[in-house]
């Protein structure tokens, strides 16, 4: 387990004054940064190896958004590593212990010299796995409707990139979050990415709303998916 406490800033609170979902799910990735660091094997040492832990699928729960000024913990519980995959739960919660949201995900280890998944070695077998946390846990692979509206395009720009030189995962979740209605009251976001996008991409947006949720496939102009979120209003 590897745990950081915060306060809600302003800076990441939209205009209710909640955290925004983005900002939860940026939280959750530096948790697993600052572990990464903590165990000696940061973005620094991965680069010199070439390798990096490339997210396949998010399921995100929310119980409650903290607002502004509230003092946080984040918490990341890496339970299990497995050929190339690692998983690993979190959890945001409040200083007295109330549990805000938790989540699951899943990484593959890549070899970025060959863009392909890699075992994971020695070097990076180095943390103390948890219990699985006691959820109710989705699918990875996310059903996509057999009809949805296609939306204008989206290029994809430098600010969307991240030091593995491709679209950052919680980036994703922010255009996407911008297609579905402002007042969609959302409390669990799952993703699951499939494909790789750089600067230069462009991203042809797909939306269908059913009675539980609302589906985004981020694809491209051949038709192929880089990236399907689900967001959920029903369950908890």
């Amino acid at each position: 387990m590897y745990s950081f406490e915060g306060r809600i800033r302003y800076s990441e609170v939209d205009a209710t004054g909640k955290l925004t979902w983005v900002k939860l799910l940026d939280y959750f990735q530096d948790s697993c940064v600052f572990q990464q660091e903590s165990k000696g094997c940061g973005i620094h040492f991965m680069s010199k190896l070439q390798m990096a832990w490339v997210l396949n699928s998010w399921q995100i729960c929310l119980n409650r958004m903290p607002e502004l000024y509230e003092e946080v913990r984040v918490i990341t519980l890496p339970y299990e590593l497995k050929g190339f995959f690692g998983f690993r739960n979190f959890v945001l919660e409040t200083k007295d212990g109330e549990r805000l949201a938790y989540a699951n995900s899943i990484w593959t280890l890549v070899d970025m010299k060959k863009n392909l998944p890699t075992k994971i070695i020695p070097e990076l077998d180095i943390y103390e796995l948890d219990e699985k946390l006691d959820m109710d846990y989705c699918e990875r692979k996310l059903a996509i409707p057999k009809e949805m509206k296609t939306l204008e395009e989206i290029p994809v720009t430098r600010h969307l990139i991240d030091t593995n030189g491709h679209v950052n995962n919680g980036r994703y979740v922010e255009l996407a979050m911008a297609l579905i209605p402002a007042d969609y009251e959302v409390n669990e976001v799952r993703a699951e990415y499939k494909m790789q996008a750089r600067v230069g991409d462009i991203f042809v947006p797909k939306i269908a709303e059913e009675d539980d949720k609302i589906t985004v496939v981020m694809a491209n102009q051949e038709d192929k998916v880089f990236a399907t979120l689900q967001f959920l209003h029903q369950n908890k």
